[in-house]
C-alpha cells in the first residue's frame, strides 16, 4: 500500500502509525484485496480496508472475461461507495453494517475503509446456521428492507443483485434450458413490476454475515450489488446459500412466517404508511419467482453447481407453468 493511501488511513482514524495484519481475502477476479491493519496513537486498533485495484487484463475463475463483466464489476464497486458515502448512514443497529470511516480514490484504485466488525464484537463466520441464525440473517433483512421501502435507489443498481437479467446477457445466451430462457425476461418483468420496491442487498449470501459473539446479533458487509427491487430475492437467495433441497422445502413456511413478522415490525418501528396485507400477498407471491429468476443465472453461469437441485427445479417450473411464462 502506497505512502498516500497510509496517509489517508491515518487521517480518517488518527493514527499515528498504519501497519498490515492480514490480507482476509483476495477480490473476485483479481480486482484487489481485503486487508485487516492494525492501528496505533489512536482509539481503533484495527480498521478493514477494502481496497479495489482495476487489473490489466481481468482472470475470472470460470472464464466469464467478456468486456461486458469487467465493466460491471468496475461498475459495482463505483455502486458500493456510493452506497457508503449516501446510504449507509440510514441504517439502524437491527440491519447493522459496518461503519465506513472514508473513501479513498487515486487513478483506478479506490480505498474503502471500515470499521473492524471483529473487533467490534461481530467475529463469527458460519458456513451451516441453526434456526435461530437463521432468524437473525432474516430479521437483519427484514428491517434492511423496512428502512428502504420505496426509496428510489439513486447513484446504486436500478435493479440490485449480481444476477440481475440486464446485466448477465452472457449467461442467457449459454443456457441450455429452453423454457427457461423463454422465460427469462418475462420472470424478471414479475419481479421489477411488483408494487412494493425496496432496496435488495444484493449477494446477501451467509458467507457475507458476521455473528456476534454472543449469537444475538448479526451485521452484514459486502454491498457493491446493493440496489432496487423485490425484498424476496435477498430471502429465497439467502436460503439458497445455507440450506439445502430437503430443508428449503420443509422449512420454507417458517421461514416466510419469521421473515413477514419481522418486516412488520421493522415497518411499524420505521413509521411508514405501507399495506402490509397487500405487500405480504405480493411478496409471498413473488418468493417462487425471485427463486426462478436465481436459477436462470446459475444454470447459465455454472450448470454444475451444487444449488442447482429438484427443489428449485421444481419451484422454477411451477413458475413458468403458473403465469404461462
Amino acid at each position: 500500500m502506497n505512502a498516500h493511501f497510509k496517509n489517508c488511513i491515518s487521517k480518517a482514524t488518527g493514527a499515528k502509525e498504519v501497519y498490515e495484519i492480514e490480507v482476509i481475502q483476495n477480490l473476485w477476479s483479481g480486482y484487489g484485496k481485503i486487508i485487516r491493519l492494525g492501528l496505533t496513537g489512536c482509539s481503533l486498533k484495527t480498521v478493514i480496508v477494502k481496497h479495489v485495484c482495476i487489473p490489466k487484463q481481468e482472470n475470472h475463475p470460470r472464464g466469464w472475461n467478456a468486456n461486458f463483466s469487467h465493466l460491471r464489476k468496475i461498475k459495482s464497486y463505483k455502486i458500493e461507495t456510493a452506497w457508503y458515502r449516501n446510504w449507509s448512514r440510514f441504517c439502524t443497529e437491527n440491519c447493522r453494517i459496518p461503519n465506513c470511516l472514508d473513501i479513498v480514490l487515486l487513478g483506478d484504485e479506490v480505498l474503502i475503509i471500515l470499521e473492524d466488525l471483529d473487533a467490534s464484537g461481530y467475529e463469527k463466520r458460519k458456513t451451516e446456521v441453526s434456526w435461530k441464525e437463521m432468524q437473525l440473517c432474516l430479521k437483519w433483512m427484514a428491517n434492511f428492507h423496512a428502512v428502504f421501502l420505496n426509496d428510489k435507489p439513486k447513484d446504486l443498481w436500478k435493479i440490485g443483485t449480481y444476477w440481475n437479467l440486464e446485466t448477465r446477457p452472457d449467461e442467457l445466451e449459454v443456457l441450455e434450458d429452453i423454457d427457461l430462457k423463454r422465460a427469462a425476461n418475462k420472470i424478471d418483468d414479475k419481479l421489477n413490476n411488483s408494487v412494493f420496491q425496496t432496496f435488495v442487498h444484493g449477494d446477501a449470501k451467509l458467507a457475507n454475515f458476521c455473528f456476534s459473539n454472543d449469537g444475538e446479533k448479526v451485521a452484514a458487509v459486502d454491498f457493491q450489488y446493493v440496489g432496487g427491487g423485490c425484498g424476496m430475492k435477498d430471502v429465497a437467495y439467502f436460503i439458497g446459500s445455507c440450506l439445502h433441497e430437503e430443508d428449503s422445502e420443509q422449512l420454507e413456511k417458517p421461514i416466510l412466517h419469521f421473515y413477514f413478522s419481522a418486516l412488520k415490525s421493522a415497518v411499524k418501528k420505521q413509521k411508514k404508511t405501507i399495506d402490509m396485507v397487500a405487500l405480504e400477498t405480493d411478496w409471498r407471491a413473488m418468493y417462487p419467482v425471485a427463486w426462478a429468476d436465481f436459477h436462470r443465472f446459475l444454470k447459465g453461469w455454472s450448470p454444475g453447481h451444487w444449488k442447482i437441485n429438484s427443489y428449485c427445479e421444481r419451484i422454477t417450473r411451477e413458475v413458468i407453468e403458473k403465469y404461462k411464462f
